[in-house]
């Protein structure tokens, strides 16, 4: 038997214990589930790339190359004057509020979905979980540019539908993420609670509401960190901020002001990921 075999020990007859060789698991096994699933998966990615038209010809022949770098070059120059400067500031704030506000709203309607969504321990009926959990599949299933084409109608144009839409896409993936989080996180204290008598809402304000809070935060603070880049997008169907701006200038091929709005982009939403990074660091000391 070779050394490069692996040995484990079993009790003999003669000896208290002795090495039996082991093989090592052979790469492929037909009983092997991960083997099927990581298969599949290939197959899955194979069939996506035959069955999509990907023109990689064009995309890198010479014209398109060179087209590409006539449009890269003129976005390197960014219009600088104060007027517009000023604008671009005011859109950047408008922005920044309404992913501030949208998250804040969605934060507070997906905790309160995510209790009923939510089996917080072994004696709980949980009889709204599943029509609770159907609404918010409903929610975040629906992207938030739909969402703000149809609150246009009724909000009109500007940040309140923009707000509003990031509000309701983001309640439905905040109420998801904060009903398992219930679910999953330790059950100790919040037994001993119940096995004394506590009524249920005490039980959460001083048991489950604590434990889950630095995941909640956590999971607020990264869709608020998503919801910048979804603010810059929805200003393409006329939901105000930097992505109105940005809509705007495209659509008249002015080049240098699609850049200082591009920068402006990039600069808020790294100022919200270094925001957010901090208040994680925080939370964990």
């Amino acid at each position: 038997m070779t050394e490069s075999l692996t040995h484990r020990r079993q009790p003999g007859p003669s000896t208290p214990q002795r090495m039996v060789p082991v093989r090592p698991p052979s790469i492929w096994n037909p009983r092997c589930k991960a083997c099927w699933l990581n298969l599949g998966l290939l197959v899955l990615v194979g069939g996506s790339f035959a069955s999509l038209d990907l023109q990689w010809g064009k995309f890198l022949s010479v014209d398109a190359l060179a087209a590409m770098g006539r449009f890269a070059r003129e976005l390197l120059v960014p219009q600088t004057d104060a007027a517009f400067l000023r604008k671009v500031l005011w859109a950047s704030l408008e922005t920044l509020a309404m992913s501030a506000l949208g998250t804040a709203l969605a934060a507070i309607a997906g905790l309160a979905l995510a209790l009923p969504a939510a089996k917080t321990h072994a004696a709980d009926s949980a009889r709204w979980r599943g029509m609770t959990r159907l609404l918010l599949n409903a929610l975040r299933s629906i992207p938030e540019l739909v969402w703000a084409a149809l609150l246009l109608i009724s909000a009109g144009l500007g940040p309140l539908a923009g707000t509003l839409a990031l509000a309701l896409h983001t309640t439905g993936v905040l109420g998801r993420l904060f009903a398992e989080t219930f679910e999953n996180q330790p059950q100790g204290p919040s037994q001993a609670l119940r096995v004394r008598g506590v009524r249920e809402l005490l039980v959460f304000c001083y048991a489950d509401l604590p434990t889950a809070l630095p995941q909640l935060v956590s999971y607020t603070l990264y869709r608020w960190e998503n919801n910048i880049r979804a603010a810059a997008v929805l200003g393409v169907v006329g939901a105000g901020g930097l992505g109105q701006m940005l809509a705007f200038h495209m659509g008249l091929f002015q080049m240098m002001e699609t850049s200082t709005v591009l920068i402006a982009m990039m600069v808020l939403v790294a100022l919200v990921d270094g925001l957010s990074y901090l208040a994680r660091l925080a939370l964990q000391r």
